[in-house]
């Protein structure tokens, strides 16, 4: 899709790291540590998407304290998509990438997702749970399943050979992120940004990461009915173009 870098190694690469974060007091600060051990050249940008809990208060003193560049607050919650879109309006880095606010994917994992990008091999790189090579924590059986049910039907209308669609490490080249129109609020984000890319003819790679995925009793958010709505949003985002 694209051809010709401005960079020549990983230190010329400014990495925005759009992190949606909604009732995450417990976890954000642990999460933007690791960030900051992060051997790249990092842009994070935090939104608090209408938290009712003391996630607002906790960015605004880490912000003070020079760990976190920007964050935006959303007065409301308006879903994942809605944050990721705030956050990509106000980075201004030569590569995108989502992060969970929670512990569940390890940033560490970030040099390895981007040499793809900077080697000129690829447009977007998308982490793995499943590809192998890597732990990940065991836990419900039927999520996994319907991870990969999604990831069928999302291939079979976009014609890639993803093994994990639902993926929240999603790097996009910014000049691509930028040129794609993506509407959704809530979930649906991921089978949209996937359809964008397809339909763009994006050069999409897959690495291996590992995952420690949470319990509800820890904090999961996500549910059956996200992965109905799933299926409705893998249709229409790949069927009905913008």
């Amino acid at each position: 899709m694209t051809s010709g870098l401005p960079w020549k190694n990983v230190n010329d690469v400014v990495l925005s790291v759009l992190v949606p974060a909604y009732d995450e007091a417990p976890t954000i600060e642990t999460a933007l540590d690791r960030l900051a051990a992060v051997p790249l050249r990092l842009e994070v940008i935090v939104v608090n998407d209408g938290s009712r809990d003391a996630t607002g208060a906790v960015l605004d003193s880490l912000k003070a304290k020079g760990k976190v560049h920007t964050v935006v607050h959303h007065p409301v919650n308006r879903g994942k998509g809605a944050a990721i879109r705030s956050a990509i309006a106000a980075a201004t880095g030569d590569v995108m990438v989502v992060q969970d606010a929670d512990l569940e994917y390890d940033p560490a994992e970030l040099p390895k997702l981007i040499l793809p990008i900077l080697d000129g091999r690829a447009d977007a790189v998308f982490g793995s749970r499943f590809m192998g090579g890597a732990p990940h924590r065991v836990l419900y059986f039927w999520h996994r399943l319907g991870n990969g049910l999604l990831t069928l039907l999302s291939n079979m209308l976009t014609d890639l050979n993803l093994t994990d669609m639902e993926t929240c490490y999603k790097m996009v080249r910014t000049d691509v992120m930028r040129r794609l129109t993506l509407t959704t609020n809530r979930f649906g984000f991921e089978p949209e940004l996937t359809a964008r890319l397809a339909q763009a003819r994006a050069r999409v790679y897959e690495v291996a990461i590992s995952y420690s995925g949470r319990t509800y009793a820890e904090g999961k958010k996500i549910g059956w009915k996200d992965g109905a709505a799933a299926v409705w949003h893998i249709l229409r985002f790949n069927l009905f173009r913008p």
